[in-house]
């Protein structure tokens, strides 16, 4: 595992022109204000790379993301596009690139309240049930909002995304994964009118929600479950305190494209046993190796 995590390190430099997407500094910012604001990296692979498909701003394969600022607020967030779309012949990728778009562009014309990110989900969620042109399909979903005026985070979360947060080396929040049952996550649906009644579609307010006050040098990591079910928790945990209270932007970025790089390592072992392996060990089904799946990692810290 030290070698993979070594690997990681070495190749996520190779990364740099590659699947990488470098946010921003915010640094600048930092001496001038005290109030919060996220520093953030992203990186991610789709699950089948392919050069005739250059990678595109916001989206990994099937997942998505988006980063926006508003009024006093900053905002991050995740989709993951359910594949088994793509044998009716639908796009997995639209639906939940349309969702993160929207919600960007509502963050941005200040339709948004720092401590109701599920409304923000539900609002994008809408328009899409709205558009003249049916966008059809299905999606989970993860948005983290910082307030910066009472230096706290709100989320919402839908599905087996997610997020979490760690400070003095410890987790101290992260979110609850929400299925129906093994394997298959909440998830908002647009489906074909043939197939009204025979889809799980989830409402907006099942979203689980938490709110909590953050600290300067916290991380936040919100990625797909492409993450989640390759890289067990006390790998996350070690790259993800190497970088609490980091300033640097490319530090931030290494890490990031270490924590994405292993997912994809780990998501080709056959023989590891992978947290996705655990689960459905748990849910009687004999199986080891990681899961191959698009992979999407959003790492911020808070900067005060």
């Amino acid at each position: 595992m030290q070698q993979i995590v070594t690997t990681g390190r070495l190749i996520s430099r190779a990364l740099w022109n590659g699947f990488t997407n470098l946010a921003p500094s915010n640094s600048e910012h930092v001496n001038k204000k005290r109030e919060p604001s996220f520093l953030y990296a992203v990186c991610g692979f789709p699950k089948e790379s392919s050069r005739k498909h250059p990678p595109v701003k916001g989206k990994f394969g099937d997942d998505a993301w988006f980063s926006a600022k508003g009024k006093a607020i900053d905002v991050l967030g995740v989709a993951d596009g359910v594949g088994g779309w793509r044998h009716y012949g639908i796009d997995p990728g639209e639906f939940s690139s349309f969702l993160m778009t929207t919600c960007e562009r509502l963050v941005s014309l200040g339709k948004v309240k720092p401590n109701e990110p599920n409304k923000l989900l539900a609002q994008s969620y809408y328009e899409l049930l709205e558009n003249k042109q049916p966008i059809l399909g299905s999606s989970t979903a993860c948005v983290v909002v910082l307030n910066k005026v009472t230096s706290s985070i709100y989320t919402a979360n839908i599905g087996d995304s997610g997020f979490m947060v760690v400070r003095g080396g410890h987790v101290v929040h992260r979110s609850e994964e929400q299925q129906h049952y093994f394997n298959t996550p909440y998830q908002l649906s647009v489906p074909p009118p043939a197939h009204n009644g025979q889809v799980l579609s989830d409402s907006p307010d099942s979203a689980d929600t938490s709110d909590f006050a953050v600290e300067n040098g916290d991380v936040i990591l919100l990625a797909t479950d492409g993450v989640f079910d390759n890289v067990p928790d006390h790998l996350l945990l070690k790259e993800l305190s190497q970088v609490e209270g980091v300033c640097d932007p490319t530090k931030l970025q290494c890490a990031a494209n270490t924590i994405a790089w292993m997912a994809r390592i780990l998501a080709f072992d056959r023989s590891f046993l992978s947290p996705f392996a655990l689960s459905a060990q748990a849910n009687g089904i004999n199986t080891v190796g990681g899961k191959p799946d698009d992979i999407t990692v959003l790492l911020a810290t808070i900067a005060m």
